[in-house]
């Protein structure tokens, strides 16, 4: 099913140097800042949007193109790739971890059955693929400290093992059908835009929000749960490097990790304190996420994305603190004027 919205411009696509671009799950905590960092790139009437809901975040929906889309429906996703002549998709539509582990076979639906209709439509329609996996694919017997790039892999949660298989079924459809397939072992990302989206990371957004709204945030994860982690500006420039990246340097493709910077709630609220001296944490553990935070490493060894696309993160947890307060601070005061006209 999907209903449409706009059309695709008729400039020139990936060859010409702007690419034609879908993407999925474009209204989620990723996909709506990747819409808007690939429009700004591409140009808006290269990129078309399409999500299962049409009822949230209505400003970007009207912002450009836009579709209904339930990235299950292969043949629904096959027309808009033809008919908006896309060459490109990122794939963005999941369930997330703890979501997901509340229904593992709804998980499995979404998460496997969206990427294969979306890698069937590529093989048939000639289009490269992003989709990104995640540092819940790895188990508690993966090494917990600098995670190699290639390692054991047996995840304890149905988003991990979704997860695995995603990589798997991405790398077969390049070998067996010469698909560009792409994707990043994501940590937990921070956004100072959209909410979290039901994630074992959540804690580290919402922490912000509290910081700046009350001084103060019951935490669901231990003080000493350490966990990688990124900044949004980081988590969509390592996406838009690795698609831009010369194919004939890739030997991982589909899994490469990815790392900016590895913390603890309690190193998070130091770092808030510099500059919220009042801030105050306490805490309240979820046992399901912390069990899912403790299946997972506390920092990836991302070497092999630095030496075969170059990537290289710009924050670190101190930058992204200022910068996250900076942007909250502001936007709680607009909200406030607003309040008062």
């Amino acid at each position: 099913m999907c209903q449409v919205g706009g059309n695709l411009g008729s400039g020139g696509g990936a060859a010409g140097g702007r690419r034609r671009i879908l993407i999925t799950g474009g209204l989620g905590q990723l996909g709506s800042e990747f819409v808007a960092a690939l429009r700004d790139l591409h140009g808006v009437d290269h990129v078309l949007l399409t999500d299962l809901r049409d009822d949230v975040n209505r400003s970007l929906i009207q912002s450009g193109p836009f579709a209904r889309l339930d990235a299950r429906d292969e043949r629904a996703l096959d027309e808009l790739v033809t008919g908006h002549r896309i060459d490109t998709i990122y794939h963005l539509a999941a369930l997330l971890s703890a979501v997901a582990e509340t229904a593992p076979q709804k998980a499995w639906d979404i998460n496997m059955n969206g990427l294969l209709a979306v890698l069937e439509v590529a093989r048939r329609r000639g289009c490269a693929v992003f989709t990104p996996s995640s540092i819940g694919a790895f188990g508690p017997n993966t090494p917990k400290d600098w995670t190699p790039q290639d390692t054991i892999q047996r995840p304890t949660s149905i988003y991990g093992v979704t997860k695995v298989a995603g990589e798997l079924l991405c790398d077969y459809y390049y070998r067996k059908y010469g698909v560009d397939t792409r994707g990043v072992r994501y940590p937990g990302i921070i956004s100072n835009k959209t909410p979290p989206g039901g994630g074992t990371t959540d804690y580290a957004v919402e922490i912000y929000h509290a910081a700046v709204a009350t001084g103060r945030y019951v935490c669901f994860l231990a003080g000493d749960t350490y966990l990688d982690m990124m900044y949004m500006p980081d988590a969509i420039k390592a996406a838009l490097d690795l698609m831009e990246a010369d194919p004939e340097r890739l030997r991982h493709r589909n899994a490469f990790n990815v790392s900016a910077m590895t913390f603890c709630p309690e190193d998070q609220a130091a770092i808030i304190r510099r500059y919220i001296p009042e801030f105050e944490i306490s805490y309240a553990i979820d046992p399901v996420r912390q069990a899912i935070a403790n299946s997972w490493p506390n920092n990836l060894e991302d070497y092999a994305a630095r030496v075969e696309w170059g990537w290289e993160p710009a924050y670190d947890l101190d930058a992204m603190t200022r910068d996250m307060l900076r942007v909250l601070t502001a936007r709680r005061g607009e909200v406030s004027r607003e309040g008062a006209v």
